[in-house]
């Protein structure tokens, strides 16, 4: 076994831990693995491992990494498609090779940048997943909308052609205080279920990361952003 198999393994099983002792059911938290900095053939292996859905911040790498998986894929006669989710910032120039190459897109958070992604959404690809990303911690070097705009942009997301509004992401304020982690990621809960009051039908909370993952499923996240804890600690170019 691999040691990406491995650690995979690893991770399912911490979620079914969590899961069960805060009363969930496993089978109701995803996870996306988080292939940003990491080589085509990691995705390899996990793909090789059943794991499906992958999530990329930096457009130009994921590009260049979605034609390499494809190309080792094929060749070694893998049957597993992957699933991309793009999870970073996006910049308006940005937004037509993302709503050509990506299943998910979690970090939509101004209407501009919804309304080209619609626009440019090819027909023959389905609808959009989105997720609307929130400023929960109030950090200015964060994105996000902030949570009083979240119900006008949640409004005018759910109106737009070839895309469907799936829930919410945050990237709360990092903390190694398990209560302070769980306090940020209840709060997008919170918001969550005020869309819902609204009538706006989302079903993902996207959030969770390596080091706060249990605090995110305490509180209800339904898809995990998980990296590090499955390809290793990251290698930054300097």
């Amino acid at each position: 076994m691999s040691s990406i198999a491995h650690n995979l393994q690893v991770v399912h099983d911490a979620i079914a831990l969590a899961a069960h002792r805060y009363g969930r059911n496993p089978t109701e938290i995803a996870l996306l693995a988080v292939s940003k900095t990491f080589s085509a053939n990691d995705v390899l292996q996990a793909l090789q491992s059943g794991q499906k859905s992958f999530g990329e911040n930096y457009l130009q790498e994921a590009l260049d990494k979605m034609l390499q998986v494809e190309t080792l894929r094929v060749e070694s006669l893998c049957a597993t498609i992957p699933e991309w989710h793009f999870i970073g910032p996006i910049q308006s120039n940005k937004t037509r090779p993302i709503a050509e190459h990506f299943s998910w897109v979690h970090s939509v958070d101004r209407e501009k940048i919804a309304h080209r992604l619609s626009e440019q959404r090819p027909d023959a690809l389905g609808d959009l997943q989105i997720c609307l990303q929130v400023n929960i911690s109030g950090e200015a070097s964060k994105s996000g909308v902030h949570p009083d705009q979240l119900l006008a942009l949640a409004q005018q997301v759910q109106a737009l052609p070839r895309m469907k509004l799936r829930g919410l992401m945050a990237v709360p304020e990092a903390s190694d205080d398990t209560q302070v982690q769980r306090a940020a990621f209840q709060r997008l809960a919170q918001l969550a279920q005020r869309l819902i009051q609204h009538g706006i039908a989302i079903d993902t909370l996207s959030m969770g990361m390596s080091g706060d993952m249990e605090a995110a499923i305490a509180e209800g996240s339904t898809m995990l952003r998980i990296g590090s804890a499955i390809f290793g600690k990251r290698q930054y170019a300097v």
